[in-house]
């Protein structure tokens, strides 16, 4: 079940989930890889976040991101940093596209 994000509505992995179910892959690998997507989605997001944010403003959001406050998170996001979403979908995207890279070149290997 996959844990629904602050940045949920604007980072979509659905297409990294297709091409790992797609994989000749047990139920057990894909679920371990498809977390891992996440999680490496997820860090990704975070450090894009945290590097805009000062020393203050960072304990303030992870707070929030603790206490799972959407709407307190980007009230924080939308008054500290420009363009946050941007910057977010960016990050989320190129990492995407670094995952279906590595996807396919494990399928050329096949």
């Amino acid at each position: 079940m996959r844990q629904k994000h602050f940045y949920s509505h604007i980072v979509d992995i659905t297409s990294i989930s297709i091409e790992i179910a797609e994989m000749d892959l047990t139920p057990d690998e894909r679920l371990h890889l498809l977390s891992l997507a996440e999680s490496n989605v997820h860090h990704a997001v975070l450090d894009t976040i945290l590097s805009e944010l000062s020393e203050e403003d960072k304990k303030e959001f992870l707070k929030h991101v603790r206490d799972e406050s959407h709407d307190k998170i980007w009230d924080l996001l939308k008054d500290k940093v420009e363009n946050i979403e941007n910057k977010i979908k960016k990050a989320a995207e190129d990492l995407k596209a670094e995952l279906h890279k590595d996807i396919e070149e494990v399928k050329s290997k096949k």
